[in-house]
């Protein structure tokens, strides 16, 4: 048992030296303890890939295509995504601890991951990989939706994030902009699906940081028209109507609880 949960602490010294081996010098790294190396690692590589992903972004879709996807007054000003990044960052150590701490269950041998898909098989390896992501689409579902339900914790934290309530103040940006608990919160499905479902440990942290893609895409207010993602367009009628597309990558869940809201059905119609 030991021999192979050593497997998985080889796993995130390889990243740690990856990442924070790649950018540091080893006297800035080397001699912290491990659960910090990884913590480390998590936080750097979050943030790269938030302010890179986030530019390259913004830059397409507000200066590169400019006029092709919004007109000019529905683009974000720059002091509302400096805002936005200001309010991620401050978030971004607290996001940081929850996969180094899952990181730590799962080398200490508490959850049900398994380091290797041969481990396996394939096939197995993709029967897990659904029911994990159906629980994640149910958990993320009805945390997001408690978030809104249970006054204090929309009063307290799930309102930060809803200060971005129009187009013109929505950006991929504001993707992480939330509180830290509340960003948290959202994620703990991830952890929890652990302890249930074996899963793969890569596939797990690489999940987790899919996450930042995924809430800069839903952020960007494109209607991609990819049925049944719930994607950008779907979810800024979230940030307007508050009560509605609660889900994470798809539709079902909004679907089976009744909270659904199409933004073809909801668009203006057109005059014959």
């Amino acid at each position: 048992m030991e021999d192979y949960l050593q497997l998985f602490v080889d796993e995130t010294n390889f990243y740690n030296r990856i990442v924070l081996g790649s950018l540091l010098p080893d006297n800035l790294w080397m001699p912290l303890p491990h659960f910090l190396q990884s913590w480390f690692r998590n936080y750097i590589g979050g943030t790269l890939l938030y302010l890179i992903s986030g530019f390259l972004w913004c830059f397409y879709i507000y200066y590169w295509k400019r006029n092709v996807y919004f007109p000019k007054d529905a683009i974000p000003s720059t002091k509302a995504m400096l805002l936005q990044i200001f309010v991620a960052m401050k978030a971004m150590p607290w996001y940081s601890a929850l996969p180094t701490v899952s990181e730590h269950m799962i080398e200490s041998g508490w959850t049900r991951c398994f380091s290797r898909i041969s481990d396996i098989g394939w096939q197995a390896y993709l029967v897990y990989l659904m029911f994990y992501l159906v629980f994640i689409e149910f958990g993320i579902y009805w945390m997001h939706r408690e978030l809104h339900d249970i006054k204090p914790l929309y009063k307290y934290l799930h309102a930060t994030h809803h200060i971005y309530n129009k187009q013109n103040t929505l950006s991929p940006f504001a993707g992480l902009a939330f509180h830290p608990l509340d960003g948290i919160l959202q994620a703990v499905p991830h952890v929890i699906a652990l302890f249930m479902i074996p899963t793969h440990f890569m596939t797990h942290v690489t999940l987790l940081f899919i996450e930042a893609l995924w809430t800069a895409n839903i952020h960007d207010c494109i209607n991609g028209k990819v049925w049944p993602v719930m994607g950008a367009a779907y979810h800024t009628i979230h940030h307007t109507t508050y009560r509605h597309n609660y889900g994470h990558y798809t539709i079902w869940m909004d679907w089976a609880f009744g909270t659904l809201r199409d933004p073809i059905e909801d668009s203006p119609k057109k005059v014959m």
